[in-house]
């Protein structure tokens, strides 16, 4: 069974696109890589021919090696801040975005494994925890969560 395999990794990366190249370079050998607090940028601008200006194409990085999962918004400042990448070793499990989650920080991925799915969640929760209150406030109930994990920003003195 591949859930004894996998290999997940994690990480904020505080809106630095260096240091999401990096872990994309670097990590190869993972399967799963949940980013948190990414930064959109320009990756072209594009020419319309029923408007003399140029429109820009605002995206996250994408990398051969990997399957890019974020979700995208018609808001100038209304960006997901999380992304999930999927090794392409495991595209053969079917991967698929849920859009069924309203909130713009949680991330739903499935895929299929022995005729099962499983879910993997990726949040990012700012400092007024919006997105975890989400989840409270729907009480999502989904089986077979595999993994949900991300940047709660949870303060503790302990």
């Amino acid at each position: 069974m591949i859930l004894n395999n996998l290999k997940i990794f994690s990480q904020n990366v505080w809106k630095n696109n260096l240091i999401i190249n990096t872990v994309l370079k670097v990590n190869s050998n993972f399967d799963i890589i949940f980013i948190q607090e990414l930064s959109w940028s320009t990756i072209q601008s594009i020419s319309c021919s029923s408007n003399c200006e140029e429109e820009l194409l605002v995206g996250v990085a994408n990398y051969p090696n990997w399957l890019t999962f974020t979700k995208a918004s018609d808001l100038v400042n209304d960006f997901s801040r999380i992304v999930t990448y999927i090794n392409i070793r495991l595209s053969s499990l079917y991967f698929s975005l849920c859009k069924d989650v309203i909130h713009r920080n949680i991330l739903l991925v499935s895929f299929f494994n022995n005729n099962d799915i499983f879910w993997l969640m990726n949040i990012y929760s700012n400092s007024s925890h919006f997105a975890l209150k989400y989840l409270k406030d729907t009480e999502a109930n989904i089986c077979n969560l595999l993994i949900m994990t991300g940047n709660f920003n949870i303060r503790n003195s302990l």
